[in-house]
């Protein structure tokens, strides 16, 4: 259909424009930000143009018109193109032009705010950035605050409210459950061999986890940046990124695992349908599903390390006569850390609880931009006990502000929740489980690309994840997950 060509074209650019993102993220000379800026502004605001313009709202029309539901594909294609395209067409290009430049230009602030240690440096960029989330959640409109708006970008068919209460409902049972999980670890006060853990072991070994786990490296690599992520530049080109810690491997390697899974994710998509929603990821919650699933029900599993933990062991030479017992401990660790993205499993939500909390009180207005650094030491303390011993350990840690993410944290406690329900229903195969008894995860993977990957956006979330398990989406099996993780 025409209209799916081109919806291709357009993806083309916005692909265009991801490499040259990626490029800022990793690099880019310090001296060229200000181009780059320009660059991805202008394919951003290009690619708006067309998904705004009159012939592509005709061609549209024309084909819904056509549409006679025998190819459920397609009409699925047609139905979240309109979806998608009703919301682009309320936001004038040139907001979107100036939006990515302010975005740009934010990123390198934060990376030097971040460096010093100061939120001041930083405070202003956040400023503009909120000043464009809260214009588009006008211009889209919202049923009770202007949150719901920029959710419906990233967990289409939730809402503030949803998530508020599902947060409030983990919250006391993550109270008592974290707190339970840290005393037990005081007890047995588990540390890992000191380092150094050199990089180019630590590059080589999470190659090998990764490529074991299923990611396919002719269609993707790892490189170095500040905050990892992973990206997508194509159908065949994923790119993954980490941070290396020499004190300990495990850092760069869960967070690897995290990169690798949503990897996965992106290479087990339709290829031929790329640009079109049946080629695209369906939400971040399921995106982030993936992630966690890889990095805690598989990566800091006994099985896990049973088979890998002597290869571990060939590339650090501290681990040979360290048992597996004690390394076993030292991943299953629960303290409150200030860094969310080294958080333990038992006390990483009430980091994603905490940022809703202050992004939902910046979009209504309640509190101002530089009131951050001092209302997130004061909710971390509240969570935690403790406050940041500075703005790099706190407000300034995450680069989703910076990116303009406003509304994308409370996708990744929905993804521990569905990585819990889909890791139950695919371990109740009897021959996933065995297999996964053996880190032997290839039927593991063949089952997502199945019930969670080839569907790609033709699905909503909730009917995703009930399709896939048997159950709507609920905070059971995380709950249980959890307790059988530390209890």
């Amino acid at each position: 259909m025409e209209i799916f060509d081109r919806a291709r074209k357009i993806a083309l650019i916005n692909s265009a424009g991801s490499i040259l993102s990626w490029d800022q993220e990793t690099y880019l000379p310090s001296g060229s930000t200000e181009y780059r800026a320009e660059q991805i502004s202008y394919l951003a605001s290009h690619a708006h143009e067309l998904s705004i313009s009159s012939d592509f709202f005709n061609l549209l029309s024309e084909s819904e018109s056509k549409d006679d539901g025998s190819d459920s594909i397609r009409s699925a294609n047609l139905r979240e193109l309109r979806r998608e395209s009703d919301r682009s067409v309320k936001i004038p290009t040139d907001l979107v032009a100036r939006e990515s430049t302010a975005q740009s230009a934010g990123h390198h602030a934060w990376i030097a705010a971040r460096k010093s240690s100061d939120f001041s440096v930083f405070a202003p960029h956040l400023a503009d950035l909120l000043a464009f989330a809260q214009k588009k959640a006008d211009l889209w409109g919202f049923k009770k605050e202007p949150y719901d708006a920029l959710l419906e970008g990233f967990e289409r068919g939730t809402s503030t409210q949803t998530i508020a209460s599902l947060f409030e409902i983990l919250r006391e049972k993550l109270a008592p459950l974290s707190a339970q999980a840290i005393e037990n670890t005081k007890q047995l006060n588990p540390e890992l061999p000191p380092g150094p853990y050199p990089i180019t072991a630590q590059q080589s070994f999470n190659a090998l986890i990764a490529a074991e786990i299923g990611f396919d490296f002719h269609a993707g690599r790892i490189d170095t940046t500040t905050h990892p992520f992973c990206t997508s530049l194509g159908p065949r080109d994923i790119r993954l990124t980490t941070r290396y810690d020499e004190s300990d491997f495990t850092s760069s390697l869960f967070g690897v695992m995290h990169e690798a899974g949503h990897g996965m994710y992106e290479q087990g998509l339709p290829e031929s349908d790329f640009g079109l929603p049946s080629g695209s990821a369906v939400s971040l919650g399921i995106h982030e599903s993936q992630s966690r699933l890889w990095e805690n029900q598989v990566g800091r599993s006994p099985d896990f390390w049973e088979k890998f933990y002597p290869i571990a062991q060939e590339h650090f030479s501290q681990l040979k006569g360290y048992p597996i017992e004690k390394f076993l401990q030292f991943i299953h660790r629960a303290e409150f850390s200030p860094i969310r993205v080294e958080a333990d499993e038992a006390t990483y939500d009430l980091h994603i609880i905490l940022r809703f909390q202050i992004e939902r009180l910046l979009l209504n207005k309640e509190i101002s931009v530089a009131d951050v650094p001092s209302i997130w030491n004061e909710l971390f303390e509240k969570s935690f006990g403790f406050i940041p011993k500075d703005d790099a350990h706190g407000c300034l840690q995450d680069i989703h502000w910076s990116m303009g993410g406003i509304g994308y944290f409370p996708t990744y406690t929905l993804g521990n929740i569905n990585a819990a329900q889909l890791f139950k229903a695919a371990t109740s195969v009897p021959e996933i489980a065995k297999a996964t008894a053996a880190a032997d995860y290839s039927s593991l993977l063949t089952w997502l690309r199945k019930n969670i990957h080839e569907h790609g956006g033709t699905l909503d979330p909730p009917v995703l994840i009930e399709k896939a398990t048997g159950h709507p989406p609920s905070t059971e099996d995380y709950l249980a997950h959890l307790s059988g993780r530390y209890f």
